[in-house]
């Protein structure tokens, strides 16, 4: 059992723990420095999606507005060149 937590942890429990204290003071003061705080990153995660999530269906929207200008041409070009093909 403490061979498998071990190798889980990739150390032994105290030691990961002192390791994730350091690491975790060291990231907590570059951030206060940035002024970066943990809401923001994740408004910006929620941002982000949220705008993907918006411009992915304005694209939808420009190719339905493509699709529709190029049938108004591909449509009765095609129709037109059926019915001289049919009176061959």
């Amino acid at each position: 059992m403490s061979d498998g937590v071990n190798r889980f942890l990739g150390d032994t429990p105290g030691r990961t723990v002192v390791k994730l204290l350091v690491v975790s003071l060291i990231v907590g003061f570059v951030m206060t420095v940035f002024g970066i705080y943990p809401i923001d990153i994740l408004e910006g995660v929620r941002h982000f999606i949220l705008e993907l999530w918006y411009r992915g269906f304005a694209a939808l929207g420009r190719v339905g507005d493509y699709l529709l200008l190029g049938a108004t041409i591909v449509i009765p070009v095609f129709i037109v060149l059926r019915l001289m093909s049919y009176r061959r």
